[in-house]
């Protein structure tokens, strides 16, 4: 069966975004810091990245509990929520790695802290192709696919997620 060209033209859209999302985030980590937002504080984004994490997990629970529930209307509009928070996510994620130089971890707990700072980094790459492959997939009417890849999307961004706001609890106190 043919995949219809805007498929085809979305899939390819995907790639190319997750492509410059990885590669701008990379660069901001070891680039020099080229962003300067007067009166910016290094502890503020860092706070407010945390609440958008976890904003983003709480509607991933609810968009989950709904397509559980058949409620296909709620889950679409609460999934469209959940990407546009984790696009506001993302351009404060850029502007603070952008302005400030990473926290160092300074606790007692690195055997605790690194294991989920290195899962979290690597399925934050991997989880931005697969939300938009799982929104494309849906916006284009094909649910088999999307479910099929959804299975896997929802539990890892909602992990990313999580991980997200322990990550910031942990180093909160070197910013």
């Amino acid at each position: 069966m043919n995949k219809p060209e805007h498929f085809r033209a979305g899939t390819a859209a995907v790639w190319v975004i997750s492509a410059l999302v990885v590669g701008m985030i990379i660069f901001l980590y070891l680039g020099p810091k080229m962003i300067v937002v007067a009166g910016l504080s290094p502890s503020t984004l860092p706070k407010l990245n945390a609440c958008l994490n976890g904003a983003a997990a709480l509607v991933l629970i609810a968009a989950w509990r709904a397509i559980l529930r058949k409620n296909i209307n709620l889950h679409k509009r609460l999934m469209l929520t959940a990407v546009a928070i984790s696009a506001l996510f993302l351009a404060s994620y850029v502007v603070q790695h952008g302005s400030f130089p990473s926290v160092k971890y300074g606790g007692t707990m690195g055997w605790l802290y690194f294991p989920v700072l290195i899962s979290h980094i690597l399925l934050a790459a991997a989880i931005v192709p697969m939300v938009l492959i799982t929104l494309v997939r849906a916006l284009s009417n094909r649910f088999d696919k999307h479910r099929r890849i959804a299975r896997w999307t929802l539990p890892l961004w909602l992990y990313v997620s999580i991980t997200g706001v322990v990550v910031y609890l942990m180093c909160a106190p070197y910013y």
